[in-house]
């Protein structure tokens, strides 16, 4: 899977936070209709609603769809993994997922052949507290979410929550290369073998008890 989310706070359209994720993911999504590939898994893209009040949209599709490690549903097994992005409109430099370290090894693997692009490796990560993006609602239930780390540009300092959050603070070639990055990722993710490596169920972090929210 792959997603972004569409909460625009009324001051400004929401361009970097986070229309441009959805347009990198649905971006991604034409790259690999146009050049004809079958995947060997299904691929699925979500705009999600509801990340800026508490991650209510992600959450609930995990808790639908997956249910969580401790409580699995049908679907929990056949699950890969779940690329986010959410930082807006900087160039991809890295990636963390959620997992034992071979997973991020995988990963770093399939982002190795876009150096040229300026990425650099993954890491992995073992919390299952949700809060800042949607990604972390599948770490949440024990699942490999996936979010990639960016250029800040201006996201910090002026357009991230304010009305300055506009189309015209998007960078377009860093965009067309991000889709590009993540169509290939989608893709490799698809075609293997066994999915992404997870927590054995005695090496599973726990839960924490309370959740959090969305950025």
């Amino acid at each position: 899977m792959a997603g972004g989310h569409l909460d625009s706070w009324h001051s400004a359209t929401g361009a970097t936070d986070n229309a441009i994720g959805c347009a990198i993911m649905m971006e991604a999504a034409r790259i690999l209709k146009a050049i004809g590939v079958q995947p060997r898994r299904t691929i699925r893209i979500a705009l999600w609603s509801g990340e800026e009040e508490g991650l209510l949209g992600s959450l609930a599709y995990v808790k639908a769809h997956f249910g969580s490690a401790e409580d699995p549903l049908p679907e929990y097994s056949k699950f890969n993994g779940y690329l986010n992005i959410d930082t807006g409109t900087g160039r991809l430099r890295g990636a963390s997922v959620f997992g034992p370290p071979e997973g991020a090894k995988i990963l770093g693997s399939i982002l190795a052949p876009f150096k040229d692009l300026k990425i650099g490796g993954a890491s992995a990560g073992a919390s299952r507290a949700t809060g800042g993006t949607d990604s972390t609602s599948f770490n949440n239930a024990g699942l490999p979410g996936i979010g990639f780390s960016q250029d800040s540009i201006e996201y910090n300092s002026h357009t991230h929550h304010t009305n300055l959050d506009t189309y015209e603070r998007v960078i377009e070639q860093d965009v067309r290369d991000a889709s590009v990055i993540v169509a290939a990722t989608l893709y490799q993710l698809a075609m293997q073998e066994q999915p992404l490596p997870r927590f054995a169920p005695d090496k599973m972090p726990a839960p924490p008890q309370r959740g959090g929210g969305g950025q």
